[in-house]
């Protein structure tokens, strides 16, 4: 979902709540606009070459805008979540953690205004900010540890598949997310129809090893 279909979502008032506006003028539409253009100006390269955008925001807002959408708080948020992240991915952003977006009342804020604070921030080690999606529909957590997969029984994704080798890829953290790295096995290991040796993965990527195919989703 992009800008356009997040206005277009929020403008058709789903369930009642985006359609408003608020006393001061201000309209939910007008919020993820915001948060996009913070994501724009903010983007930095990172040591490896990839854009990050920040993964961070507090949208600031006046006590009586405010109101006008607190019981709509959360729901909102995760339409916004899952605009950054769309817009990431149309982008090629990267973020350094997951996303998150909270609201935050501000008593010398005029009605009307809404600031937002985009910041990058680290998970806590261990946090788990991504997924290997299993056939099966089993979810394997990705964090800041190394996750194998192969026909061995040591691995930490353990193939019954004929098709892969025994120790046949890595899933690793590097800067920017998650990087998929062939060990040289026999079949090669392929993301979304492309063989590949080392690849930094996106929210949707199918990767397949032999005749196995798991599906990355970034939190």
């Amino acid at each position: 979902m992009g800008l356009s279909d997040f206005e277009r979502k929020l403008e058709k008032g789903v369930e009642g709540v985006f359609g408003r506006v608020f006393r001061s003028g201000v309209r939910p539409v007008e919020l993820g606009r915001k948060l996009v253009r913070e994501m724009d100006v903010h983007r930095t390269v990172g040591v490896n070459g990839a854009t990050m955008a920040p993964n961070s925001f507090v949208l600031v807002l006046a006590e009586a805008d405010f109101e006008q959408l607190a019981d709509m708080e959360d729901t909102l948020a995760n339409e916004l979540t899952q605009l950054a992240k769309t817009h990431a991915s149309e982008e090629r952003y990267r973020f350094a953690g997951p996303v998150e977006v909270f609201f935050e009342v501000e008593p010398s804020q005029r009605p009307g205004v809404v600031t937002i604070d985009a910041r990058f921030r680290q998970p806590e080690p261990g946090t788990a900010i991504a997924a290997l999606i299993l056939p099966g529909g089993d979810r394997v957590p990705l964090s800041n540890e190394v996750v194998s997969v192969g026909r061995a029984s040591d691995c930490t994704i353990v193939l019954g598949d004929q098709n892969a080798s025994r120790r046949h890829a890595e899933f690793r953290p590097v800067e920017g997310g998650f990087a998929i790295i062939d060990l040289a096995s026999t079949n090669g290991t392929k993301v979304n129809g492309r063989n590949v040796t080392e690849h930094l993965l996106k929210h949707g990527d199918e990767v397949l090893f032999g005749a196995t195919t798991i599906r990355f989703e970034q939190d």
